[in-house]
């Protein structure tokens, strides 16, 4: 059973994540994020001690969330070049200017000023490399950890590109990574 205040924290929560994509980050602010989520300000600061820590917490979870997805990829692989083509597809839903996208860029530059973000982007990252190289490993591929980061890295600067307006067809270089 979820309690009024597990109820409410998750209101505010994807509040956050509606508002990020939708104004920018430092343009959410306690009252519009109270408006979206149907509460008082008051009750924005009794769940969270500042606007920084919820929306850190709104921007990592659904950032677990879309990786937990994304990583799906990987029980239907039997092959690296399948686990390759997985990810690709896992992605092709994000256009680079879809809300989930713009949250997370938002995210990424939120991060170049908040240590405490960054290290939290980068545990979840950490995970997705981590399962993803030993899932490489236990396939042959070499150098496996360093892969997963630079498939991983990959992965996310194609979907930057594509929120510039570039359509870049990298799967065949992709592909070479893991051959």
């Amino acid at each position: 059973m979820v309690t009024h205040g597990e109820e409410v924290r998750q209101r505010l929560l994807a509040a956050a994540v509606q508002l990020i994509p939708e104004r920018g980050w430092s343009a959410v602010s306690t009252r519009v994020l109270a408006e979206r989520a149907g509460v008082t300000p008051s009750v924005v600061h009794y769940h969270y001690p500042s606007m920084r820590a919820l929306l850190n917490d709104a921007v990592l979870a659904a950032m677990r969330q879309v990786l937990a997805a994304t990583e799906s990829f990987l029980d239907n692989a039997s092959s690296p070049v399948e686990a390759v083509d997985g990810m690709l597809a896992s992605v092709e839903q994000y256009s680079g200017a879809d809300p989930m996208s713009l949250l997370f860029i938002e995210a990424y530059l939120a991060a170049t000023r908040d240590q405490r973000l960054r290290d939290g982007i980068n545990q979840v990252a950490d995970g997705l490399r981590e399962r993803l190289g030993q899932w490489l490993a236990g396939h042959g591929v070499a150098e496996p950890a360093a892969t997963a980061a630079v498939l991983v890295a990959s992965v996310d600067g194609l979907l930057l590109h594509r929120g510039l307006g570039a359509e870049v067809d990298a799967r065949s270089v992709i592909r070479r990574l893991v051959n």
